[in-house]
């Protein structure tokens, strides 16, 4: 059958995935993907049950790729369907498992069918007719490419959803300070203040590729990531061993910023690099600093964008408080094909409505970005 399934990215070499991707995105790769099931981050108990969809030609060569997850839940997705499930569950209509395309705990915009366009549609085609004898309710794409919503958006079934992210642009800047002229003088004065707020306790800064990382520098790196859940009462997504085994991987793609105070790891910030983006992900610190989520989290990175010449800075899904420090508000897209005709109907007009507040918030958010 030329519609395949995978339930390990292990038993398809590496460079038959990789040369299926349209762009240099490190989420989509085969290290990141392959490092998230062999660390046990995904499978298992997790409710992310690999299910990667192939696309093969008569001679079994691979033409095209989705990334896919059976889903028992709808944790670490960032595009949140808890009503539609909730609702499903009140009516007696099966919500899970449920089929969905994206990266695990990673609300990154991207390619997500990869190949040879006429393959991708094939196998988006020969998948949507598939769910139902599968016993899927649905089949979920999040946080698309352009490329992707092109060709969702021109097929029968499929419903669109849209979000809200906030990115941090590189106007070709020549240094942090380059880009504090371009802002209002009164947020000029702000920034500025909470960089010298945290420089006032003590505190510096000490970027690292992977390949500079030792195994305790890892520990530490967990230890702040957990960290952040454990504070509020929940369990990581990711393993320990994950680091480790992205670090064997892919070391050039990972950056990593540490907060010292008076040489004592207290924070840091991991971020990978893939084209022209910097992609800040996770971050988390031993102790509470005045100002020091802001300067690890997004000064850091956009220095470092500056200073790499990376046009683009991601530092992650949510914070309307990242507009006043110079983050644009961008339109993330994500498509929903459900098979139950009520469901469909029900939340296509649900949909219908959201979708413009959505774009009036993205405007109405510009009007608190700070530069003259």
């Amino acid at each position: 059958m030329p519609l395949q399934s995978l339930d390990s990215l292990n038993a398809l070499p590496a460079a038959t995935w990789d040369a299926l991707l349209p762009e240099p995105q490190p989420f989509v790769r085969h290290a990141f993907l392959s490092a998230l099931e062999d660390s046990g981050s995904v499978g298992g108990h997790s409710g992310w049950q690999p299910s990667h969809r192939l696309w093969c030609d008569e001679s079994g060569q691979v033409q095209a790729a989705l990334p896919a997850y059976l889903k028992q839940h709808s944790y670490g997705e960032y595009v949140f369907d808890h009503a539609w499930a909730d609702a499903c569950r009140r009516a007696g209509i099966a919500y899970y498992p449920k089929l969905l395309g994206a990266v695990p705990f990673s609300p990154v915009a991207g390619a997500r069918l990869l190949g040879a366009a006429q393959a991708a549609e094939q196998l988006l085609d020969a998948l949507s007719i598939a769910l139902e004898d599968e016993g899927l309710s649905s089949l979920h794409v999040n946080f698309t490419s352009p490329a992707c919503d092109q060709v969702l958006a021109g097929r029968d079934g499929w419903l669109q959803r849209l979000g809200c992210q906030f990115h941090w642009h590189n106007r070709g800047y020549r240094d942090f300070q380059d880009f504090l002229d371009a802002l209002s003088s009164r947020k000029r004065k702000q920034m500025r203040k909470e960089r010298e707020q945290v420089a006032g306790q003590g505190i510096e800064f000490d970027w690292r590729q992977g390949h500079e990382l030792s195994e305790a520098d890892w520990d530490f790196v967990y230890h702040c990531y957990a960290n952040t859940y454990h504070v509020r009462g929940q369990a990581p997504y990711l393993t320990r061993a994950f680091f480790s085994l992205l670090a064997e991987r892919m070391p050039e793609a990972i950056r990593l910023v540490l907060a010292r105070q008076h040489g004592r790891a207290v924070a840091m910030a991991f971020c990978l690099v893939g084209g022209d983006t910097l992609y800040g992900r996770y971050w988390g610190c031993l102790a509470e600093f005045d100002r020091l989520h802001f300067e690890t989290c997004f000064y850091q990175g956009m220095a470092l964008a500056i200073d790499a010449g990376y046009a683009r800075f991601d530092a992650g899904a949510q914070g309307e408080h990242k507009l006043i420090r110079g983050f644009e508000p961008v339109i993330t897209h994500s498509w929903h094909r459900l098979c139950h005709p009520g469901l469909r109907a029900a939340v296509a007009d649900f949909l219908e409505q959201e979708r413009p507040g959505v774009r009036a918030y993205a405007e109405e958010a510009r009007g608190y970005l700070p530069f003259r």
